[in-house]
């Protein structure tokens, strides 16, 4: 078997010594066979010609591919990456001696040791050989990892996207400085004589309707009013009994276009109730026989998702003047005989009770929700005119007084709403009298 070598370097065929040269010609003119010299070195004779061509043939490394020589060619190289094969023609009887005398020019030219005597070349396939020294050509990265990585960047602008979107911390960037005034639970300004049908007033209510003397409500005061000094004591009233919870209750508050839909039934969604009707072992039924018990409703309202501030204030009706978020009805401060309600009636842990009809309320913010707003600025419901009701406390955690809001019991700033801080006009909630809302600061939706 031949030793293989490879032709880097080694002179085209055409440059050979002038021995080659002449038996080339000696052969130009002798019948067409081919030998041919692989491109690895290994001399191995070709098939016939067929016709006055040569049939396209692929070779391995150790025969390299041969196209379109005629029988009178010159031998070449084919272009097969590596080194080719070259083509030769030959006649008559000499054809085994012309044959090896060639091969033993050619292959000493070309610095290729000559086969042992005796030795035919082998008819079996060619042994492998190493891969070429020459640099393996670059391949492109498999088009998964485009994906790949593109699927990373998505999932990266989705996590920043969604940790854009993440709202703020209830009233985050709000700071609240109040007036000073303090307020004494325990000597609290009893309601009575800050009602109004004429007008509004700061610290007073405006109501639509005189009250009805002898109307329902508590048939006596309690020993944590005084009347005497026009005070009561919330730190001492008396609260009806009972724990009630309300699993179907449900809220639903969504904005619509310029529209704040809201659906409830009525029911507090996080709070217990009392036990209503009063039973007669209760000691609130000494002051209040609130003879009522608490009914689920229907209500949907919409309101303005942008109010804004009409002309001048107006009256407030009985009944529902708002909804809070917790599901459950806000009415005014004031009882059917237009006294300070939050005094007078007795209500539950939560501040509320139920009506005639059997609609559960509260006459202020209920002091459940006031004590779940630790923050500067809490929107805990909703007026009848769109304003929002909120829960607004300084850095040392008080609430606002009678002397930092207007006459309808609310001011203009910030506040978080919806997701976003904006600049508003609400109604604040407080210890004293009116509680919550003095009057409609915007224009009421019908009910």
């Amino acid at each position: 078997m031949l030793q293989q070598r490879r032709l880097l370097g080694v002179p085209r065929v055409t440059e050979l010594g002038e021995q080659a040269q002449a038996v080339r010609r000696r052969l130009d003119d002798l019948d067409p066979t081919v030998v041919l010299i692989g491109g690895g070195g290994v001399v191995r004779p070709a098939p016939p010609l067929v016709g006055r061509g040569v049939q396209r043939r692929t070779g391995s490394r150790a025969g390299a591919a041969l196209t379109g020589f005629s029988p009178r060619s010159r031998p070449g190289f084919t272009g097969d990456g590596h080194t080719g094969g070259m083509v030769v023609t030959r006649r008559g009887a000499a054809v085994p001696v012309l044959a090896a005398v060639l091969a033993a020019v050619l292959l000493a030219a070309c610095g290729i040791d000559e086969p042992t005597a005796g030795t035919a070349p082998p008819e079996t396939a060619p042994p492998e050989t190493a891969p070429p020294e020459t640099a393996p050509p670059e391949t492109a990265p498999p088009e998964t990892t485009q994906d790949e990585t593109t699927q990373d960047e998505t999932t990266q602008d989705e996590t920043t996207q969604d940790e854009t979107t993440v709202p703020a911390a209830a009233g985050d960037g709000v700071e609240n400085v109040w007036s000073g005034a303090t307020v004494d639970l325990t000597a609290l300004p009893l309601g009575d004589g800050s009602i109004s049908t004429t007008g509004a007033g700061v610290g007073a209510l405006h109501v639509c309707t005189s009250g009805r003397p002898g109307g329902l409500g508590a048939h006596t005061a309690g020993p944590w009013i005084d009347q005497a000094n026009g005070t009561w004591d919330s730190t001492t009233k008396v609260k009806v009994q009972g724990e009630v919870s309300w699993p179907q209750a449900s809220y639903l508050e969504q904005v619509e276009a310029d529209q704040r839909v809201i659906v409830t039934n009525n029911l507090p969604t996080q709070q217990v109730t009392g036990t209503f009707p009063i039973a007669v072992d209760d000691p609130a039924f000494q002051y209040d026989r609130n003879p009522n018990a608490i009914a689920e409703q229907t209500f949907t309202v919409s309101l303005p998702a942008a109010p804004t501030v009409a002309d001048r204030p107006s009256c407030l009706p009985r009944g529902a003047i708002g909804v809070l978020r917790n599901g459950v009805y806000l009415f005014a401060a004031v009882d059917e005989a237009n006294r300070d309600a939050v005094a007078w009636e007795t209500q539950d842990l939560c501040d509320g009770h139920p009506e005639q009809s059997g609609s559960y309320h509260y006459h202020g913010i209920p002091s459940c929700l006031i004590e779940a707003a630790s923050g500067p600025s809490t929107v805990v419901g909703f007026a009848l005119d769109g304003f929002p009701i909120v829960v607004e406390r300084d850095a040392e955690g008080n609430l606002p007084t009678n002397a930092d809001l207007d006459e309808c019991h609310g001011r203009t700033s910030p506040i978080l709403l919806d997701g976003e801080m904006v600049e508003t006009y609400h109604y604040s909630a407080t210890l004293e009298f009116p509680y919550v809302i003095g009057c409609f600061r915007g224009t009421p939706v019908s009910r």
